[in-house]
């Protein structure tokens, strides 16, 4: 067993789930992978079952872990339920990332190394903090998300330059100091949320440079709803934070 657990949720990623895993496990630092799947009527659990079969075949130090969900609840609610598992099974370091290959599984071992070496509590892997690295994105869609993390940045008073990057390592303590069970959102803003509740507790927080590549096989799942959420979310969150109490790490 790893002490790093890496949470890929997925709905329809059969294009991209066998590769994936494949490139994730031939890494030189073991990272075990947990695919949280919202009932892909693509059969991509099928194909994650097909390797666990074959990893018990062959006894192997990866372990690749499945949980299967009823229907499509939401990014937010599948990470949440990453969390508790990776704390009950006792992982040091819990990881998101996309099934897509918009985060490079290469970049896992910098985000670890920020968090295992250099003692950060969170390292997000951060697409802004030297400038705009996004590769086969529309105009459009980088100036939503650019601004979209100003506009973040404006009304919590964070300075992180990616405040919606959803590749982001957490030291275990984070996930166990942070109320999982009140986390409001569950679409884009769950990645804004997250942050500014480990900022807001105290915790020491390092974006790490990534380049993000748009996919290449498969659909994108963000719609208008999940950036309303966002944008609206985040003055409820600030709002909110007034009445509330952070005990610092």
């Amino acid at each position: 067993m790893s002490d790093s657990l890496v949470i890929i949720p997925t709905y329809n990623e059969k294009e991209n789930i066998d590769l994936m895993i494949k490139t994730v496990f031939s890494l030189p630092v073991d990272f075990d992978i947990l695919i949280i799947d919202d009932n892909s009527p693509d059969g991509t659990a099928a194909i994650v079952k097909g390797i666990q079969q074959s990893l018990k075949e062959k006894p192997s130090s990866k372990q690749l872990h499945l949980l299967s969900r009823k229907g499509k609840l939401g990014l937010g609610t599948a990470y949440i339920e990453g969390f508790k598992f990776g704390m009950e099974k006792g992982y040091a370091y819990i990881i998101e990332m996309d099934a897509d290959f918009s985060h490079d599984p290469n970049d896992l071992v910098k985000l670890k190394d920020a968090c295992a070496i250099e003692g950060n509590d969170m390292a997000i892997g951060s697409r802004y903090v030297t400038g705009v690295n996004v590769v086969n994105w529309p105009l459009t869609r980088v100036l939503i998300s650019y601004f979209a993390s100003y506009y973040v940045r404006k009304i919590t008073g964070m300075k992180y330059r990616d405040t919606t990057a959803g590749f982001v390592c957490y030291r275990r303590k984070v996930l166990e100091t942070i109320n999982l069970n009140k986390v409001k959102f569950v679409g884009y803003a769950f990645q804004i949320e997250m942050k500014f509740l480990t900022y807001k507790h105290g915790f020491k927080i390092k974006e790490v440079p990534i380049i993000f590549t748009d996919r290449v096989r498969g659909q994108s799942k963000m719609s208008t709803g999940i950036i309303k959420e966002a944008l609206f979310g985040v003055l409820q969150m600030k709002i909110g934070s007034w009445f509330k109490k952070y005990p610092q790490a």
